[in-house]
């Protein structure tokens, strides 16, 4: 299991997604799928994909309210600047993942035109400042793994943490299955 996270640590995790380890229990971060959008030197930053909110963005914001974008989910995007919101889109596509990221409005209704586009709101993001991601990769806080073929066929709820975790190796299908307390066992 260590192999994979110590690969990671040497490539760009950008277009990949963290998954929290089982063991880390802190509630911003508890089962957590987190779709990167950079890593570089300077810092990471990335979105919360299964922290749905239960609301749109018409309800959020009135400025959406009764245009193309109303019915768009939020999600709480992580702990960083959660006054701030963030659009987003992506597909998967020919084997690969199409990301944008951090969208004006109006790209954002073009792009939800598109086949196969998925696009989200989110309030806040996940963010690390230099050296602290991997630093955290180190210890063995995230498991790291390329976006699943299957991502959009799954809820974006608390269950997509158990369900991507399933699909990196029958290692992490054991512990994604395991009780939440071990001692409950």
């Amino acid at each position: 299991m260590r192999e994979r996270t110590t690969i990671a640590r040497r490539r760009c995790l950008a277009g990949s997604l963290l998954l929290a380890r089982p063991e880390l229990q802190e509630g911003a971060f508890r089962h957590t799928v987190i779709l990167m959008s950079s890593h570089r030197r300077e810092g990471a930053m990335g979105v919360v994909l299964n922290r749905p909110l239960q609301r749109t963005l018409g309800e959020m914001d009135g400025d959406y309210a009764l245009g193309p974008l109303a019915g768009v989910q939020v999600f709480q995007g992580g702990p960083v600047q959660t006054d701030q919101m963030i659009l987003a889109a992506w597909r998967l596509q020919d084997g690969g993942f199409q990301l944008h990221f951090g969208l004006d409005p109006a790209r954002a209704t073009a792009l939800a035109t598109e086949e196969n586009m998925v696009v989200r709101a989110f309030l806040g993001y996940s963010g690390w400042s230099g050296g602290q991601l991997e630093n955290e990769l180190r210890r063995d806080t995230w498991v790291t793994t390329a976006i699943p073929p299957n991502l959009m066929t799954h809820n974006h709820d608390e269950t997509l943490w158990r369900a991507v975790l399933r699909t990196v190796s029958w290692e992490w299908k054991i512990m994604a299955d395991g009780p939440d307390d071990p001692g409950r066992n």
